[in-house]
């Protein structure tokens, strides 16, 4: 093979590859918004780190029925979590870590310095039965762990924007929603979001605040 020969192939080469890359960069440039989807879970979790959240003092119904504010939490810290009992998927995974930490915690902290909280945007179709039967599932007992949802869904829209939490109807019955374990100082500001896979941690930080 001559060397114009060879050089004309590393080109071609090299055109081809330039081109992959830059289809590639392309389809992901799209498929974010320009980026923006693909880092604004990075950056709420940076901002939320950098300046704790106030949140508002939301009303809420737990799975016996029983009214309170999010407010009543101040004093001890709280693991929060958004789910919708029909979710079969990532809602479940969320259950399950919230498990790992009420099972892994000494009861009288539990009692005395922290709690979990599930609360649904799904007010209309999880009524107290249906958050009954979801927390049946993992054993939330209404105390240590309750199951809630808000009325209001004027609070609901304030709660989730102060969470920064978004939920897309999929158009199939169901939504699509960020998922991770936020975390609620004594002061009742959102201090810390972290994902599914790091419980151990989650609980070790837990457990050096308390």
């Amino acid at each position: 093979m001559s060397v114009v020969s060879k050089r004309r192939d590393i080109i071609r080469s090299f055109t081809a590859t330039a081109l992959v890359v830059l289809s590639g960069a392309g389809v992901l440039w799209w498929g974010t918004d320009g980026l923006s989807a693909f880092t604004a879970e990075t950056a709420r979790r940076v901002d939320i780190l950098q300046a704790p959240r106030p949140l508002p003092a939301t009303q809420l119904e737990d799975q016996d029925g029983d009214l309170f504010s999010l407010s009543d939490y101040h004093g001890r810290l709280l693991a929060v979590e958004f789910i919708y009992t029909r979710c079969n998927s990532v809602c479940m995974s969320l259950g399950m870590a919230f498990k790992q930490i009420r099972d892994q915690l000494p009861r009288q902290v539990l009692d005395r310095d922290f709690a979990l909280l599930s609360i649904s945007f799904d007010p209309h179709r999880d009524d107290p039965a249906r958050m009954k039967e979801y927390a049946r599932l993992f054993r939330a007992d209404g105390v240590l762990w309750r199951i809630a949802r808000v009325h209001d869904e004027k609070e609901l829209k304030s709660l989730l924007e102060a969470f920064g939490v978004v939920v897309i109807d999929d158009g199939h019955g169901g939504y699509e929603h960020n998922a991770a374990i936020h975390l609620v100082g004594r002061d009742g500001r959102l201090r810390e979001i972290s994902d599914l896979d790091q419980v151990n941690p989650f609980i070790e930080r837990i457990s050096g605040l308390l």
